[in-house]
């Protein structure tokens, strides 16, 4: 079911999870009054299964945690109703699960009527949206987007406000071998590094070259002149300088005497008898010395 095409008075996307959300018609016992938050009990609530996100900061959950401890939930979690009597996670994981950290029994909730697919599509946009998704997570979650709802690259752009180019970009995350994916998951590698990356055509390529590049901590900067002199040697290649011909001494001594009758540098080349004599002048009133020597002028 392609939620973005079969509700036509639902609102495009990435304009605030509100627009997402369309109110139950019939169930007021579900929801209150004007959609005002409401306490529910921690236990009854279970785990988003639309989850995008695969790992989370601990510190920066016990940090939320203490800061509910003190100032309690800020902004309620979203969740939909179910018919057992619990209740479905659809946005604010990281708030639940800081007010499990933090003791609480209940946690304020805002409760909508949702189906599979708009809770699937709320999850991912939302995520989509936070700062704080690897690079992985928001390629796997475009990429839901594009299978699950049939998006095209901008109208993932449009709804998640972001560009196409960084959709795109993402997205071609996932030609990265798994290995390095792991690598980019755990913050061993930066976007910016997986993108060089991507210039190798065959996974053992990429699968070397992230080694080297976690190994020696490389920047992205050193990653992609790496990654182009492994594509083209030859950028490696030092030009060795030909080794200058010795200098026979008869001629070392001619320009040796001129550059002391001169006072400039005199450069002679010679071969078998015939070259030129190269002056260098450093200023203007160095030439003109240079011409009344020679010419009397």
């Amino acid at each position: 079911m392609n939620v973005a095409t079969t509700d036509p008075k639902r609102r495009a996307l990435g304009k605030g999870l509100d627009s997402l959300l369309p109110r139950a018609q019939s169930n007021a016992a579900v929801e209150t009054e004007g959609g005002r938050p409401r306490e529910i009990v921690l236990e009854l609530v279970d785990n988003n299964p639309f989850q995008t996100r695969s790992q989370m900061n601990e510190d920066q959950l016990a940090e939320l945690a203490a800061s509910i401890t003190a100032n309690g939930v800020v902004q309620p979690i979203l969740v939909r109703p179910m018919s057992n009597g619990r209740f479905q996670l659809i946005a604010g994981e990281r708030r639940l699960r800081a007010s499990k950290l933090a003791g609480k029994t209940t946690v304020p909730a805002i409760l909508r009527q949702v189906s599979d697919e708009q809770a699937m599509e709320i999850t991912i946009v939302e995520n989509l949206q936070r700062a704080d998704l690897n690079p992985m997570e928001q390629a796997r979650a475009y990429e839901r987007l594009s299978r699950e709802f049939h998006m095209t690259q901008e109208q993932m752009a449009q709804r998640t406000g972001k560009d196409r180019a960084t959709v795109a970009n993402f997205l071609r995350l996932l030609r990265l071998p798994a290995g390095v994916q792991t690598r980019v998951e755990k913050g061993e590698l930066t976007f910016g590094h997986a993108r060089a990356l991507l210039a190798f055509e065959h996974a053992e390529e990429m699968e070397k070259a992230a080694q080297r590049i976690a190994s020696l901590s490389l920047s992205v900067r050193q990653t992609e002149t790496y990654v182009q002199g492994q594509l083209d040697p030859s950028r490696n290649e030092k030009k060795e300088p030909k080794p200058k011909p010795p200098i026979d001494p008869n001629v070392r001594d001619a320009q040796e005497q001129l550059q002391r009758a001169l006072g400039l540098k005199v450069t002679v080349e010679d071969k078998n008898g015939r070259g030129k004599v190269i002056i260098e002048y450093g200023r203007l009133e160095d030439f003109d010395a240079l011409m009344e020597r020679l010419v009397g002028k």
